[in-house]
């Protein structure tokens, strides 16, 4: 049987947060939407803590200090090219103009205060604009 136009690939979500309510809860929000998640508060193990089968890394940059962030979302571009990378930001203009994944993959900055269902519409709305070469399932 031919798959529906409405399967969609699974969503895998990297989380990376400091905070263990924020880490917690989102985790819950986003496996009750249909998501498989894992999480981390070690952003230096960023990368590793980033499965191959991972869609996005959520990040909580404000959490960190901001050389371990761009060093963690460097080390993630190089080793995870086809992994979005959104960040949820009190100061989304220090983000603004990160370069693309080298799969070509242009982060998502998301402005806080912001509700997890804004954060999984987000995710899928870009991750639904890519093209289907530059898409993770």
């Amino acid at each position: 049987m031919p798959a529906s136009r409405s399967t969609k690939p699974a969503l895998h979500i990297t989380i990376v947060a400091d905070n263990p309510e924020t880490l917690d809860g989102l985790e819950a929000y986003l496996r009750r939407a249909g998501a498989s998640t894992n999480g981390t508060r070690c952003i230096e193990k960023l990368a590793d803590a980033t499965p191959p089968s991972s869609s996005v890394v959520l990040l909580f940059p404000d959490d960190f200090k901001p050389d371990s962030v761009m060093s963690a979302l460097a080390t993630l571009r190089r080793r995870r090219p086809g992994t979005l990378p959104v960040l949820v930001t009190r100061e989304p203009r220090r983000f603004e103009s990160l370069p693309p994944t080298k799969g070509g993959l242009v982060p998502l900055v998301v402005p806080k205060p912001v509700w997890g269902w804004t954060i999984l519409d987000a995710i899928r709305t870009r991750l639904e604009s890519e093209p289907p070469s530059e898409r993770r399932g």
